[in-house]
């Protein structure tokens, strides 16, 4: 698992060549094997691969979606805001579960933050529920852009740890 988190990075180029129907199934399981608050399950996907929705995604956030100008894959993480009040982090989870099975794959992906942003017309959530036809109820988390890599990043060391994050009994405590 620790080098499967080493080599993870956010890839924003990918290759012409398509994910396969098999890998595409892998990361489907992965993200509904993911756990959820309750066992509530309120987390569902939408897998685009056609090139004209994925351009419009792409007007739907200001910033930060290079990745959908090449990516031949987008599974967009919503869930049902009305089954569970903590949808985000169930969404949360399953986002980055997805992605780790991605790196495991030897594919690539970043995530594609909606919530909380904004794109030209305003609300990226609203944007992306209008492009996708998705209920008023859900929320829209992200858009992970998944695909062949075409680009190295190196994996992260142990030297790029920051453990004065790490705090031990109480807050003030970083000696263990």
């Amino acid at each position: 698992m620790i080098n499967l988190l080493k080599n993870r990075r956010s890839i924003r180029k990918f290759t012409d060549e398509t994910v396969s129907k098999e890998d595409l199934q892998k990361i489907l399981k992965a993200g509904l094997l993911s756990p959820s608050s309750m066992g509530k399950n309120p987390v569902e996907f939408i897998v685009i691969q056609d090139k004209e929705i994925i351009a419009k995604l792409e007007e739907c956030k200001k910033f930060g979606t290079m990745p959908l100008k090449t990516s031949p894959l987008v599974i967009c993480i919503l869930a049902d805001s009305e089954l569970s009040d903590v949808w985000v982090e169930d969404a949360s989870i399953v986002s980055i579960l997805m992605q780790l099975e991605v790196e495991k794959l030897g594919l690539g992906s970043t995530w594609i933050q909606i919530r909380n942003r904004e794109c030209s017309e305003g609300d990226s959530q609203e944007a992306v529920r209008k492009v996708l036809s998705i209920p008023k109820k859900y929320g829209v988390l992200s858009l992970i852009a998944i695909g062949h890599k075409n680009e190295e990043k190196k994996p992260y060391t142990d030297e790029d740890l920051n453990f004065e994050k790490v705090h031990y009994e109480n807050f003030n405590d970083k000696n263990n």
